[in-house]
């Protein structure tokens, strides 16, 4: 284990324990910006590239598959090599992939910058996790836990604003992500490392996924309301600034990315309130609102009315946040320590599915039937999956005390 006392970050000439975790919560920020930062400038990419629906959602979803990959290869490594050299190639990566985002000239860079981002993403998303619970125990899960949202809140809304109202639309943002890569990578000489390391590095890199079979049963309750929300989540983040040009005739990038800051807000400041009730509870209240969200959003949609679409990304927010946080509740406790790190990395395999595979269905559809039509589709099954969730998590059954 290793030695995470005071004393043990108290080199001369390297960062105090509050500000390793403010680099650690600002870095983790980072990588969830530059994910969610292309949403506003998606429809920018169709102008200019002529790209179809079908590219448009494969450069989506590379993302995910690439961030699949990593986790399933070099997510624990850094508990072997260090978290400095695994957060310093994540960064790397991430200014590589900056750099082909600012200069993409074709649907083949775009594919390439973010396969490559999801590669970092996927390698820092459990170093720079691990990281801050190195620095800080008992804060460490409820940091964890916002820096995700706090991430894809900045970046949507950021992009949107310098997409919709300053120069390079394309560019510019990407340019402004690269600055902050860049800086992170100059600052990280002054990070202390915070594990020791161990032997196995190469035996660690196997793919390998984890379900012990004490979990299995509420692996299996929470997997549709899991695959509902976050292939909601997909769906806001690659089709939802299309759907409101087409709904509402609004054009402005900056809107597609404060519709995505809403739904991504309210589920950082919903996992905040609701972080110390039973996981039951919170899942239940995450399903309804899911529901109730996604109707709300759909009869915007067929009204053209802004306000109502705003209230449903709202109210949806409050079912993404509630059953990210719910499903993790009701799950993790039921593994052993030492299983714990294998769970996490199934349910996040399961949730980035769910976030990409979809998205591609409704890309491939749209064009025969409209976006506004597989909207309606797509709403219904998110609706069907979460139904069934609910009267699975109702059933009587035995739960433990959260952990």
């Amino acid at each position: 284990m290793s030695d995470t006392s005071p004393s043990h970050f108290a080199h001369p000439g390297q960062f105090s324990r509050r500000i390793s975790i403010a680099y650690g919560v600002v870095a983790a920020a980072l990588f969830s910006a530059s994910s969610s930062a292309p949403t506003p400038v998606y429809h920018l990419y169709q102008e200019t590239l002529g790209l179809t629906p079908v590219m448009l959602m494969t450069i989506f979803s590379v993302y995910a598959f690439t961030l699949l990959a990593a986790l399933l290869t070099i997510g624990s490594l850094s508990d072997y090599v260090g978290r400095k050299p695994v957060i310093f190639g994540a960064l790397g990566l991430n200014l590589i992939a900056m750099a082909l985002f600012a200069e993409a000239a074709s649907a083949g860079m775009l594919v390439l910058a973010r396969a490559i981002q999801g590669l970092a993403a996927g390698a820092a998303m459990t170093t720079m996790g691990a990281a801050i619970l190195d620095f800080d125990r008992a804060r460490g899960p409820v940091i964890n836990s916002l820096t995700a949202f706090i991430g894809l809140t900045a970046g949507s809304l950021v992009s949107g604003v310098l997409v919709t109202y300053a120069p390079l639309p394309t560019q510019l943002v990407y340019v402004v992500l690269l600055a902050a890569t860049l800086l992170l990578i100059v600052l990280l000489r002054w990070l202390p490392e915070s594990t020791e390391g161990k032997k196995g590095a190469w035996a660690s890199l196997k793919p390998h996924i984890a379900v012990p079979a004490q979990t299995r049963k509420a692996l299996l309750r929470i997997t549709p309301v899991n695959i509902a929300g976050w292939a909601l989540g997909g769906f806001y983040f690659s089709l939802m600034p299309s759907l409101i040009r087409v709904a509402t005739g609004i054009t402005a990038p900056v809107f597609g990315g404060v519709i995505v800051a809403i739904l991504t807000l309210t589920a950082t400041f919903t996992a905040l309130v609701l972080k110390s009730r039973p996981g039951t509870q919170v899942l239940t209240i995450g399903t309804l609102s899911l529901i109730s969200g996604v109707a709300v959003t759909l009869a915007g949609v067929y009204l053209h009315l802004v306000p109502l679409m705003l209230l449903g990304a709202v109210v949806t927010g409050v079912g993404f946040g509630s059953c990210y946080s719910g499903a993790l509740r009701i799950v993790l406790p039921l593994a052993h320590p030492d299983e714990r790190a294998g769970l996490l990395s199934t349910f996040f395999i399961q949730s980035y599915l769910a976030f990409s595979l979809p998205t591609i269905a409704v890309g491939l559809i749209a064009p025969s039937i409209g976006l506004s039509n597989a909207a309606y589709l797509y709403g219904g099954i998110v609706i069907l999956l979460a139904a069934i969730s609910l009267a699975a998590t109702r059933a009587p059954r035995r739960e433990p005390s959260a952990a």
